[in-house]
């Protein structure tokens, strides 16, 4: 019922899985369309895609979890580094005004507006650091040998705080405002927001060697 897309030998191939008619079979159901299908093996680099939609439902990365640990902890350090050093620096009239995440977060709760800066802290500090150092300290946890026990709720809840992670919305956001500053003042980015960029491009590369598939498949099954 599943495509397989072996990916080799400069040629792509695919072959339909051969459920057994009868005894248990491992099922996985398609994100798209909700197809239940039986999982099948994958060689190094194979993608097993949906047999209705084409979607993919999983690949096998031998050394993904390595690769995205790696990557991880680069956007951590960049993460914690981007945090100590300003976003921007403006300049107007002889005043120079710079200023870090937390201390926008700070004017903006100075400046009466709790709800809004309560909205910046959560979405571009508290929910990327959950979701960041969580994530390494499971891979980690994994790369030793040890399997957690709390690991089904703490991959639930990094699963589910990703959508409030908006890092990359801020950035765009700082961009825009840059643009619209430069005319009434001398505008410079800071430090803070190349590491900001430097910490998307990691991150997007950790999550594209993330497999939570194979995270459950490592747990014990329990009766």
């Amino acid at each position: 019922m599943t495509d397989m897309l072996a990916e080799g030998a400069g040629r792509d191939s695919r072959s339909p899985a051969t459920p057994a008619p009868h005894g248990p079979a491992k099922l996985i159901a398609c994100h798209h369309c909700d197809l239940l299908q039986r999982e099948i093996a994958l060689p190094a680099g194979g993608v097993a895609t949906c047999s209705r939609c084409g979607a993919v439902l999983y690949r096998n990365h031998p050394d993904g979890l390595d690769r995205c640990l790696a990557l991880l902890l680069g956007s951590a350090i960049l993460f914690v580094a981007a945090n100590f050093f300003p976003i921007v620096s403006i300049e107007s009239q002889g005043n120079r005004n710079a200023t870090t995440l937390f201390g926008a977060v700070l004017a903006l709760w100075s400046e009466d507006m709790p709800l809004v800066a309560g909205l910046v802290l959560f979405t571009t500090i508290l929910a990327p650091a959950f979701e960041l150092f969580t994530l390494v300290g499971l891979l980690l946890a994994f790369r030793f040998g040890r399997q957690p026990v709390f690991l089904p709720g703490v991959l639930r809840s990094v699963l589910s705080i990703r959508p409030w992670s908006m890092v990359e919305v801020f950035l765009l956001g700082v961009l825009v405002t840059v643009v619209k500053l430069s005319h009434l003042a001398h505008v410079e980015p800071g430090l803070s927001l190349w590491l900001y960029a430097g910490l998307i491009l990691l991150f997007a590369s950790a999550m594209a060697n993330f497999n939570a598939r194979e995270l459950w498949n490592r747990l014990p099954v329990r009766p």
